[in-house]
Parts: C-alpha cells; structure tokens; sequence
C-alpha cells in the first residue's frame, strides 16, 4: 500500500499562538459517483478526501483529519499517511478542521508539560481563541481546577458557559492583580502564547512547583501592518531566567511547539486517541467560530486580527456558509 494518501482538503492552517494568524480549513463528504451509462454531471467544487493506504485501509472516501506543518490553504493536498486520523462518525468536517491543532496543543500543554491535577488552578490567555477554548474544555475533565480567562469582556459570557471559573478583561483591569485578589498565591499553570513581558508576569504568578509553558509570541502580531518598535520592544522584554533561579523558586518555565514534533508519530498519536475518547464521550467539542470560503481569505483574518472570534476561524472551498 502506498505510504501516502492524496487528501482533498480545504486548506487547513496552524494555530494563531505560534506563528501568525491563520484559519483553519474543513471539508465535506464526496458526492456519490453516477453509475456507469448514466450522464455525468458536471464535476461539483472538490470537498472531499481521497484516501490510500491508512494502516489497514485501502480505499477512497475514509473521512480523515490532517495534521500538517503548512500547505495547507488549498484544496488538495499529498500528505504522509501518519499526519492522518481517522474522524469519528458522528463529527463534522469543521469540527475536525477544529480539533488536531487546538486540542493537541491545548492537551500537551495541560497535561505533559502542566502536571495538570485535581484542585490545580490555570491562567490561560487569549481563553477565547481556539486552543483556549479547547484549554477551558480539558480542564473540566478534572476535577475542582479553577480556571482563569483573560478576554475582552464581550467574551466573558461565552468563556463562562464554557467553563472559565474567572474572566478577566485585560483591556481595563491588570490580570495579576485580579488573580491575586482571589487567589493570593497564584497559579499552579499558566499558559503562555504572548512571550514578551508577559511571561515574566506569568513566571512571577506561579505558586511553589508551579509551571509555565511558553506555546507562542503573540506579542509580536501587532495588527495588519508591521511595527519594527513595538516588535523590538517584545523581543527586548522576552523572559529570561538561569537555572539558579529556578532551582530556588521551584518552578519550571517549558516551551511548546507542535511543529516541531513532526517525527514524533507515537507520541502525537497517542494524544490524539486520547483527545477523540473524550469526544466520543461527549466531554470536548470544537468551537466554531465562523466558516469563510477561500475567496474570503481576507475578511477570514480580520476577524482574528482584530480579536473579535470566540472559537475556531475556518476555510472552506466552494460557496460561503452562514455563520
């Protein structure tokens, strides 16, 4: 059997905390084949997956999700037969557009590097966004974790409903010093996708034992045009701490990026068997923001750029959807 499979996709993108914004894209089932002496309709927009050679599958229509690095804004693709999973029935194409980058990401992040435990409490930034969402969502599977949100207060309801124990707005109020009001030791685990100053801040939030674990340099996105200062003035306030240091503050600082576990198809996969046994229990499902077609690329990152989705930002190929 091949070692590939050729994918018809939608162009799935990485998520926005470690490179720059990008949606993510989704697919639908292929229409039936006509029989052989009927007339064949005219070919419709290709949203479907054509598949060879996943373990022990041979054959064309299997509905898969894609876990690649880049490329994927288009609509076929050739992909290694590893970077595919196999969907569960009852999910839709834009919940599994939604689910391999965000919840792998969000999981690894809790619970490899985090530790994450009963009674542990969690700062997550950008809660609304899509691995924070998923973040929100596996800290339910444990029991008694208050969890903290920093969002626009728009947000907070949604963030709430989704199970984000404090929302707060860092526009008018300093999330230090909120969490400090409630929790005057600080966190067990922050999750860092803004680099800059800000992991300082969330070093300095960690009670003894404490993690924080850096997935990306949002800091450095500083809207549609580039800003040389603002960018130099991130990178000059990155974090930095010595070994020393850490080994009398008893935390620990760990960096995240799932582009680079490319090779690592064990570990990987076995995060996603995890993360589809919480779905199939009911216990996760992704947050879909808006569903944009590839013509709509722009107004797609607009909306992540200026912070307005709660949830998952998709590309799909063919006509728009309501969203």
């Amino acid at each position: 059997m091949s070692a590939e499979r050729e994918v018809a996709e939608a162009g799935a993108g990485e998520d926005t905390t470690s490179q720059p914004p990008k949606a993510e894209a989704a697919s639908d089932p292929q229409p039936p084949v006509a029989s052989e002496g009927e007339a064949a309709a005219p070919p419709p927009p290709l949203r479907s997956l054509g598949l060879t050679g996943f373990g022990g599958y041979d054959k064309t229509g299997d509905r898969v999700m894609v876990l690649n690095r880049s490329g994927m804004w288009q609509e076929e693709v050739t992909v290694p037969s590893a970077q595919t999973f196999l969907m569960p029935e009852a999910m839709t194409f834009e919940e599994a557009a939604a689910l391999l980058v965000n919840y792998i990401t969000a999981y690894m992040v809790l619970f490899d590097f985090g530790n994450l435990r009963p009674g542990h409490s969690v700062l997550v930034h950008m809660a609304a966004g899509g691995v924070g969402m998923a973040a929100v969502q596996l800290c339910r599977t444990v029991e008694n974790v208050t969890v903290f949100g920093t969002a626009s207060a728009s947000k907070h309801k949604a963030l709430q409903e989704n199970g984000v124990t404090h929302a707060i707005d860092y526009h008018t109020a300093d999330y230090v010093d909120e969490i400090k009001k409630i929790s005057p030791r600080g966190v067990d685990i922050v999750m860092d996708p803004l680099g800059g100053s800000d992991t300082a801040k969330g070093y300095n939030l960690l009670k003894p034992m404490g993690k924080v674990i850096t997935y990306g340099m949002a800091n450095l996105l500083t809207g549609p045009k580039r800003n040389l200062m603002a960018l130099a003035r991130t990178w000059w306030n990155q974090f930095s701490v010595t070994a020393l240091q850490l080994l009398q503050a008893n935390r620990a600082v760990c960096g995240f990026h799932l582009g680079y576990l490319e090779g690592e198809v064990e570990l990987v996969s076995g995060v996603v068997a995890r993360l589809l046994a919480l779905y199939n229990q009911g216990r996760i499902k992704p947050h879909i923001d808006s569903v944009w077609p590839f013509e709509k690329v722009a107004d797609a990152m607009k909306q992540m750029q200026e912070k307005k989705n709660v949830g998952k930002v998709l590309l799909v190929p063919g006509p728009e959807k309501a969203n």
